[in-house]
């Protein structure tokens, strides 16, 4: 890749949320901001390849986008809209009340993220337009057509517009609740990279992370007070920093007590360990920890041990506790009946685990997890066949071949083992 190559790469991740958000608060329309934004990206590609970087690539990408706007403005206006279009070429109107904070970026996000929208439609919107992927590259990441994903978008801004959705920041009052949205849309993101559903797909989608990452560390940036905001890029750091060593040559996933630590991002720990110890800080000052940063704070642990036997699983299960106290729900105690075992030992664990049967029936990790806790006690036909239910459920192709793996264990001479992960 040349300089030039590169550095529209750099401007188009750092500059395109910008320009569509300052696009979008001067036309008032997503669509039009976003088509016009692509055309200025792709200007900048065949000007900026013939006559060198400009001196301030996010400026020229700005003015240039706003001049595409004003000239589709132009073309599709009728004659008896043109005062609309001076309106809008001269943009005297006087400012909006702001919110709890002005960022047009920070607009642009919780738009895109506005509870009126279904679920995969703010997925679909904050990729494309907070993070610049193409709709061909988000239709591959959540195994669509790309037709079916331009249509999934073209709804979601035609919703937008239809329901009047205001582009502005939430008021005070409302913010936590927002971002708490936005939040659960980026975790979302990861986790689909983190453990890919797809059964003709990576196990580890690492272009899903790296993004999930990426648009985290801009809400950190324009959220840096925000407590939770905190504890998710911790908590993806630190789960991202285990990459390297989660699937095998042959496309197996490894489980947590067979990874080689040593292969882990030790930067990536290390930048996540900070900020947990920072969101330590405020608590101990008071300020009650949320859910994504006691999560953050179970992988400090896990990943402060340089051996699996190393683990501090009573502080991993006195955080599980605190969790189950914001978080009542099945799969947190599903994850605490895990810590329970390296503490109380596999019945109790088991005991737990049994009482979740009818909320999780259809979790793949719920088996998993079961068919562990049956193998450690030596009832091996019985894990069997909660082996047998987890593979059925689980989507992942590296998950699947590692509970097969251990499944066909069971034929072969029982031996000790740390539990799944």
């Amino acid at each position: 890749m040349s300089d030039v190559e590169e550095a529209i790469t750099r401007a188009h991740h750092a500059e395109w949320a910008r320009v569509v958000a300052a696009l979008t608060r001067r036309f008032g329309d997503l669509g039009s901001a976003e088509e016009a934004a692509a055309e200025a990206f792709t200007t900048a590609v065949e000007r900026w390849r013939a006559d060198g970087l400009p001196p301030n690539p996010g400026a020229w990408l700005t003015t240039t986008a706003n001049r595409k706007a004003i000239d589709r403005i132009r073309r599709e206006n009728k004659r008896d809209d043109k005062h609309k279009e001076a309106q809008v070429l001269h943009d005297h109107t006087p400012p909006e009340p702001l919110g709890a904070i002005d960022d047009d970026r920070l607009r642009l996000i919780f738009t895109c993220c506005h509870p009126a929208l279904a679920v995969e439609a703010r997925v679909a919107l904050t990729l494309r337009m907070v993070g610049g992927l193409t709709v061909p590259e988000i239709a591959r990441a959540f195994l669509v057509q790309g037709t079916t994903m331009e249509q999934r978008i073209t709804r979601a801004k035609a919703k937008i517009k239809a329901a009047r959705i205001p582009y502005r920041m939430p008021s005070a009052d409302d913010l936590p609740a927002r971002v708490s949205g936005v939040l659960a849309v980026l975790f979302l993101v990861f986790n689909e990279g983190y453990l890919a559903s797809g059964p003709d797909t990576d196990p580890v989608r690492h272009d899903l992370t790296a993004e999930a990452i990426r648009l985290t560390r801009l809400i950190r940036a324009l959220l840096p007070q925000d407590g939770e905001v905190a504890g998710l890029l911790a908590l993806m750091l630190l789960i991202e920093a285990r990459r390297p060593a989660r699937v095998s040559a042959s496309g197996e996933l490894v489980a947590l007590d067979e990874q080689d630590r040593g292969a882990w991002d030790a930067e990536l720990i290390a930048e996540g360990h900070r900020l947990v110890r920072e969101r330590l800080a405020a608590a101990a000052a008071g300020v009650a920890p949320g859910r994504y940063q006691i999560l953050a704070a179970i992988n400090a642990v896990h990943t402060s041990a340089r051996d699996i036997r190393d683990t501090d699983w009573s502080q991993v299960l006195a955080l599980y506790d605190q969790l189950v106290r914001l978080d009542p729900s099945p799969i947190i105690a599903l994850n605490r009946a895990i810590a329970v075992a390296e503490l109380d030992g596999p019945e109790v664990a088991l005991a737990i685990v049994d009482r979740l049967a009818e909320a999780l029936a259809g979790y793949h990790a719920y088996h998993a997890t079961r068919a562990d806790l049956l193998r450690r006690l030596g009832q091996s036909q019985q894990s069997r066949a909660a082996y047998d239910r987890a593979i059925e459920l689980a989507g992942n192709t590296g998950e699947t071949a590692y509970l097969t793996r251990r499944r066909d264990q069971l034929q072969e001479r029982p031996r000790p083992s740390e539990p799944h992960q």
